[in-house]
């Protein structure tokens, strides 16, 4: 990573102090086996003293579980693997891989990123990747195999640092998560946890899908332009000029004709599929509903039916370019493609270990609910409380990375309590997501973590966790600052949160 010598001000200082001492810490792997063997001791130790916590939920008694006495042990050795092979996003970014890697060997990535910085304003560049980040999360986690190494690209071919590119559609991805102009599978799961919750005080009230609807789409431009403003004034001076390797050459920005032509076909195919798929969702009784006429089934083929675009649409370029010559070549490709996934499996497999070992502990639920209770004993009301409530949400979303298991032990206690307030059920979730959203990109406790470090290092090869983190945090602080404040303009304008979605409740 390069230095940028003119560097000044207090905000860089630190950002300096965080890197330096961020990238002191073991490579990731070893990280992660140290935090596996803290959380085996941890685990013991809060076992030997007793620690527990009642789930709000159930009322069920939460105790520490010690992995260090023969069940836990047992467990570790037994489970070992299927941790390992059910982790989620190893499947998801695996079977995505193998799509890509057919849509980049024949250079259809390649071309259409050249087409694509061509045709969009350079002002719009970065704005347009951390808006698309956004809107990824219509595509499950897709975003994160997809749009992040996609930013690096394309901040490298158009001479920018690449690193500064994959941050800012880290921060769109991740920061910004729950920000969408759509519906995404989200927001009925995190109503099917409010709504119980609701019935606490209520037992009629109706907490819909478009909840929180209204203001998750105002949120889009606005954490477009402060992604786009730490992008462009905070990040990339720090960065400075990027030296590229020697094996990272870029490529002639001329479109051939032939080229143009597998374009065209590339995008008929591209616009093939997209029908085929959507007479499989939207008409009523199709394939990819469920019984109840629900989009879930859809949802859980996105990452499916990317590999299956990502192929096709590859396989034809290739086809009428001609850098597809033969069906082995396809499968060469393919296997080249998982061959350069191999440091993200590695990762991957640790960072499964230590994610199941912090569950099968409880000592993350116990962390969660140990935080909410302190926010109830508080006892602030109004702006404060929401204020509060975010601020411990995002706290609690550096330890446990589901936005559906914290909002399951959170809902229960917040919901009912603000309600009684004066606060509507829809108000405690949209706070609740504003707070589950600015911190992902500071805790290597992201699943996909890992995976954004493997695509840095394509063109940073000794960058760090103190790298990323530094990168990232002024686009928490920033995201912190914009989203909170326009919380707070949302209560004191008494705007709708959703269609049918007020702010206060009347007991």
């Amino acid at each position: 990573m390069e230095e940028n010598k003119n560097k000044t001000g207090l905000f860089q200082k630190i950002l300096d102090k965080v890197e330096r001492v961020g990238n002191k810490l073991p490579q990731p792997v070893t990280l992660f086996v140290m935090l596996m063997g803290i959380v085996l001791v941890a685990s013991f130790i809060a076992s030997l003293f007793g620690v527990k916590a009642v789930h709000p939920g159930t009322g069920n008694t939460i105790e520490a579980v010690n992995l260090l006495d023969a069940a836990g042990i047992q467990r570790i050795f037994t489970e070992m693997v299927t941790v390992f092979t059910d982790f989620p996003p190893l499947g998801l970014v695996l079977v995505v891989m193998l799509g890509i890697g057919v849509a980049e060997k024949s250079g259809l990535i390649a071309v259409s990123l050249r087409a694509f910085v061509k045709s969009v304003p350079s002002k719009l560049i970065t704005f347009s990747i951390v808006t698309a980040g956004m809107l990824s999360s219509i595509a499950a986690d897709a975003g994160y195999v997809v749009l992040i190494p996609l930013g690096a690209a394309i901040f490298y071919g158009m001479g920018r640092h690449p690193i500064a590119g994959l941050a800012a559609a880290f921060a769109g991805v991740s920061g910004g998560f729950g920000a969408n102009l759509f519906l995404t599978g989200l927001d009925p799961l995190l109503a099917a946890f409010t709504q119980p919750a609701a019935r606490i005080i209520d037992p009629n009230y109706m907490v819909d899908a478009t909840a929180n609807w209204y203001l998750m789409a105002a949120s889009v431009p606005v954490v477009g332009i402060a992604g786009t403003w730490v992008t462009e004034k905070i990040l990339e001076p720090r960065l400075g000029k990027y030296e590229a390797h020697d094996e990272l050459e870029k490529s002639n920005d001329e479109i051939t004709p032939l080229e143009r032509k597998g374009l065209r076909w590339a995008g008929i195919t591209l616009l093939i599929c997209l029908v085929i798929m959507g007479f499989m969702f939207i008409p009523e009784g199709s394939i990819l509903r469920d019984e109840n006429g629900g989009l879930q089934p859809f949802f859980v083929s996105i990452v499916p039916f990317m590999f299956v675009i990502f192929f096709i649409v590859g396989l034809v370029y290739g086809i009428v370019t001609k850098t597809v010559k033969s069906d082995r070549e396809v499968a060469s490709w393919t296997a080249e493609s998982m061959a350069s996934m191999g440091g993200y499996i590695v990762l991957a497999f640790a960072a499964a270990q230590f994610v199941a070992y912090f569950n099968w502990s409880n000592l993350g639920l116990i962390v969660a609910v140990g935080g909410a209770d302190t926010l109830k004993s508080i006892g602030f009301t109004g702006i404060p409380l929401i204020v509060a409530f975010i601020l411990v949400s995002s706290f609690i979303n550096i330890l446990i990375g589901s936005a559906s298991a914290k909002w399951a032990i959170m809902a229960p206690i917040f919901v009912p309590m603000l309600m009684l307030m004066g606060y509507s059920p829809e108000m405690t979730q949209a706070a609740y997501r504003i707070g589950d959203s600015y911190t992902n990109i500071l805790t290597p406790l992201l699943p996909y973590f890992p995976i954004v470090i493997v695509f840095a290092q394509k063109y940073a090869k000794n960058i760090g966790l103190g790298t990323i983190i530094s990168a990232m945090l002024p686009f928490a602080i920033v995201f912190a600052l914009v989203r909170i404040p326009m919380m707070i303009i949302w209560m004191l304008l008494e705007l709708p949160l959703g269609p049918d979605a007020p702010l206060y409740f009347t007991p």
